[in-house]
């Protein structure tokens, strides 16, 4: 393998994503019961052989860098590193990052320090799995300066996403962001001869979507991104490139989904609980790396469960349970019922609280977890909530989005937030 670094965006402000991010960054948003989406993004490096990785991080990143920290060592005979690299006045510069290529050109100074061949720079809030190593291979053998993921996706996803135009050999010719003149799309549509090389079906049309995942070149990155002015790289770097420097398109046809808002959130969990997920959490040779805990296996009681996934650590009596994930510590009590739900878990169990100062429940507060006879449909409970007995929460409209009491809505999506207290006997 070639010397490869990577760059890991932490993330802006995610207000798509929000209530899940009033108190951290996206990347730091829990995933599957026991996960932190980051987790994807640098298991794929690890698993690719990249043992050398910075994450650029600015808003709410202290979940984020507490996560990292517990997480990703390396031993002392390796010289690898997962290293954050926070948001930092200098004498030149005393305002926040303005966007994605803004983050990378003020963190260039320290990555730039290594010998490398190649840069990756990647999101961190992407579910998918992928050797970065064929893309970076294809990108030296094409002899690239500029390399982009890219996935084949249909007419009706195509506005949504900054797509590009390339040749039947992957040289990208033309580049543009969510378009919304259908006949602006059109002009976009992929080449047969690429997609018959990447084994997809040619037959329905077919557009290139940027998946935000990149190689340059050493040199070349520092020069695309000497203009203070090119802030973005999907708005401005990757379009003024073009025809200065040899930009390829490398089409990936693996599950990738961006966990932007909190339908696409929902959506992702619902697929997981599937009996033939797309997305698998096991794949031989391919593991997804997180914080290890010590905790006790999952327990089920005189419960009814079906198509779900427990963490470790859930309590489970009584319940019953269907197309649902159940995080790490996790309460479920008698005589509940849960259907679709996505249950965080919780950061301890009852009565081990670190920091009882800053939550202090009062006296009369319910228990950690769900209480008896609750009924929750299509919810998302955040971490280290109480929520009483009987509490009733209901299907809501598919367009519904609205504040209230005890949780948001988005999106037809009840949403509790961090550490909420539902009061027993509440109807939502």
């Amino acid at each position: 393998m070639t010397d490869t670094l990577a760059l890991i965006l932490g993330g802006g402000q995610g207000k798509r994503l929000y209530p899940l991010t009033i108190e951290r960054a996206k990347p730091a948003v829990g995933v599957a019961g026991k996960y932190r989406l980051i987790d994807m993004t640098l298991s794929n490096c690890i698993n690719s052989d990249i043992r050398r990785v910075f994450v650029i991080t600015q808003f709410l990143s202290a979940s984020l860098h507490r996560h990292i920290h517990r997480t990703y060592h390396f031993d002392a005979f390796s010289d690898g590193f997962v290293e954050i690299l926070a948001a930092e006045q200098t004498p030149q510069r005393d305002s926040w990052y303005q966007g994605t290529a803004d983050a990378v050109r003020e963190s260039l100074r320290h990555v730039l320090r290594y010998r490398s061949d190649a840069i990756v720079i990647l999101s961190g809030d992407h579910l998918y799995r992928m050797d970065y190593r064929e893309m970076v291979r294809r990108h030296l053998h094409r002899n690239a300066d500029i390399t982009l993921a890219v996935q084949p996706v249909s007419r009706q996803d195509a506005p949504r996403m900054g797509l590009l135009r390339a040749d039947a050999r992957g040289s990208v010719l033309e580049f543009i962001e969510k378009p919304s003149n259908p006949d602006v799309v059109e002009n976009f549509r992929a080449p047969p001869d690429l997609l018959r090389a990447c084994d997809m079906d040619d037959k329905e049309p077919r557009y290139l979507a940027s998946m935000g995942i990149y190689v340059f070149r050493p040199q070349v990155l520092a020069d695309t991104l000497a203009d203070p002015t090119r802030l973005d790289f999907g708005r401005e770097v990757i379009p003024a490139a073009l025809g200065t420097y040899r930009v390829q398109a490398f089409p990936f046809t693996g599950h990738w989904e961006d966990i932007g808002t909190i339908g696409s959130f929902f959506d992702a969990h619902m697929k997981l609980v599937l009996p033939n997920p797309p997305f698998p959490l096991y794949e031989p040779g391919w593991p997804i790396y997180t914080r290890g805990r010590n905790l006790p296996p999952a327990r089920v009681m005189e419960s009814d469960i079906r198509n779900s996934l427990l963490a470790e650590g859930a309590d489970v009596r009584g319940a019953h349970i269907e197309d649902s994930v159940v995080g790490v510590r996790s309460v479920v009590r008698k005589g509940s019922r849960l259907s679709q739900v996505v249950m965080q878990g919780a950061d301890y169990y009852e009565g081990e609280e670190p920091m009882r100062h800053l939550e202090n429940p009062p006296p009369d507060a319910p228990r950690m977890g769900i209480g008896e006879g609750c009924s929750l449909n299509r919810v998302i409970v955040d971490k280290n909530c109480r929520i009483g007995d009987g509490v009733v929460i209901t299907v809501k409209p598919e367009d519904a989005s609205f504040e209230g009491p005890y949780g948001w809505v988005r999106e037809g999506i009840t949403v509790i937030p961090k550490g909420m207290i539902i009061p027993a006997g509440t109807h939502l």
